[in-house]
């Protein structure tokens, strides 16, 4: 009897000391999802019990210098969702074949997002509104009111197709800039995406007594381009033209700019592409075989004709770089434009053991001043020029002339120059250099570095977009032209001018003469 007692005593004892731990465990645990997982717990419930749907800003339109022609705008159109958990098991089927019929999509596919355990399937982007209309007149039809989602949406458009390809870019399917200005300048193109908020309960099913909360999409700001729309037109006209007639395989870039403020009124490259279908074959010869190659082969032509190459490919500026030599040869008083017979051409000049020739070495230039050197654009007196500035002294006209580094245009993938370093440029090297050759800069660095001969002197960084303009606020963002430094003086300006005018007059006047005889 008396162990009995005890016994039963222990197993009380036993019991409460059982429970007051599984108490104390409770304890900490609430305690622990309370205070130290609360934060988070808490996110994730509402996370759980709230449907977003997101509403997409309409981006910035771009327009050309004027502000009235517009080379790209965004276009109102509809996506298309589902929320499965809110349509009925019974209704699953006939509500994915009205979608793949509709929308002309894969019916299994559409089946599988109708039937999810989830709270929102994405079907189709970017409809025109004639199709969407056709989905809520079926919606009205079958009396189904909940479960589909027609939200705005926004798709991007280029209405002048080929025109600036490679300046403006284009955009991918999230419409997020991928080249060009629609990359550069994505931020402020793309506006602040909008939403439209839901209380749901734990499954993902509408509460009836929660509204939505509708928070707008705030759109994009626009941007006018320097790009004038008659001038591009023009210049990827005769481009085009100048290609196909001298079978130009490579293609060709042509770029005009206005010397006082660097703004480029056209840049044009070609082969060009259409804008609204970038990923599609854009000559007729790959039309036809575009379909039997590879993606990797696809992607390496495509990336070929987005690249902008008067800023993404270098070249050997040639003869036109006598301008820069004559400009530093002037600038430091080493020459005059008229100085008569200053140089002889005799065909070619010898430079540490290598003779270098003239193109018209078989019948000599002679005497010559700069002007008449210039006009006949005879080699050996360039190179004279450079001899006397030095490697020193002619690097630092590279320099001010903006050729040793980038422009910083805000456009993709600008290339910089390649010159030989300058502790390596020995006697031959600094010939070559001083009339064009040995070295490649790209189209940009050249015309920005004649345009600051062409201007009095100032070397301009490029500008490609003028204006910024917020058209809910009315506020305007001007990008000021920018002055980066002074390369020489307006006199050495004025003269170099001059003999560019020769130049043309010149050779105009004897090509006049030859017809009269």
């Amino acid at each position: 009897m008396i162990l009995t007692n005890i016994s039963g005593k222990r197993r009380m004892k036993n019991f409460i000391i059982v429970t007051m731990i599984i108490f104390s465990c409770l304890i900490i645990r609430i305690g622990w999802l309370q205070f130290v997982q609360g934060s988070e717990l808490q996110s994730m419930a509402y996370a759980q019990q709230t449907l977003n749907r997101n509403i997409n800003p309409k981006r910035g339109t771009i327009y050309d210098s004027t502000g009235e022609n517009v080379l790209a705008i965004s276009s109102t159109v509809e996506t298309v969702t589902v929320n499965p958990l809110n349509i009925k098991k019974e209704d699953k089927e006939k509500v994915a074949k009205a979608l793949s019929e509709i929308f002309e999509l894969d019916y299994e596919t559409v089946l599988k997002k109708v039937s999810k355990y989830s709270s929102i399937e994405t079907i189709i982007k970017r409809q025109e509104k004639e199709k969407t209309d056709e989905l809520r007149r079926w919606m009205n039809d079958n009396n189904i009111s909940i479960g589909i989602n027609i939200d705005e949406d926004t798709k991007r458009y280029y209405p002048n197709n080929n025109l600036a390809s490679t300046i403006i870019g284009f955009c991918g399917s999230d419409n997020q800039g991928l080249d060009g200005i629609e990359a550069v300048f994505d931020e402020e193109l793309k506006g602040e995406m909008g939403k439209i908020k839901k209380i749901t309960d734990a499954r993902g099913g509408d509460i009836k007594e929660e509204s939505e909360d509708y928070i707008p999409a705030v759109d994009g700001k626009d941007l006018i381009l320097s790009i004038d729309m008659t001038i591009q037109g023009i210049a990827e006209k005769y481009l085009k033209q100048a290609c196909i007639d001298n079978k130009c395989t490579d293609g060709g870039n042509l770029i005009i700019m206005n010397p006082k403020t660097g703004d480029v009124l056209a840049m044009a490259t070609y082969p060009d592409y259409n804008l609204n279908e970038p990923y599609a074959a854009y000559t007729d010869e790959l039309e036809q075989i575009w379909d039997s190659i590879s993606s990797t082969e696809r992607t390496k032509y495509l990336q070929q004709v987005w690249r902008n190459r008067a800023i993404a490919d270098t070249y050997e500026p040639g003869s036109t770089f006598k301008l820069i030599t004559s400009s530093a040869a002037l600038e430091e008083g080493i020459t005059d434009t008229d100085n008569k017979g200053e140089f002889t051409c005799t065909g070619s000049i010898e430079v540490s053991g290598v003779r270098i020739r003239c193109w018209r070495y078989y019948r000599p230039h002679g005497s010559e001043s700069l002007r008449e050197a210039l006009m006949n654009s005879c080699n050996p007196v360039f190179i004279g020029l450079g001899q006397k500035l030095g490697v020193e002294k002619y690097y630092s006209y590279l320099e001010k002339f903006g050729l040793l580094n980038r422009t910083g245009i805000d456009l993709p993938g600008e290339a910089k120059g390649i010159f030989l370093a300058k502790e390596k440029m020995g006697p031959v090297e600094l010939a070559t250099v001083s009339f064009g050759q040995r070295f490649e800069i790209t189209p940009l660095n050249l015309v920005t570095a004649v345009s600051a001969i062409a201007n009095g002197g100032d070397l301009m960084k490029p500008r490609i977009v003028k204006q910024m303009i917020n058209r809910e606020t009315g506020e305007v963002e001007n990008i000021e032209p920018v002055k980066v430094s002074t390369v020489i003086s307006k006199e050495t300006s004025e003269k170099v001018l001059s003999m560019m005018e020769s130049v043309v007059s010149e050779r105009n006047r004897k090509k006049c003469k030859g017809r009269r005889l």
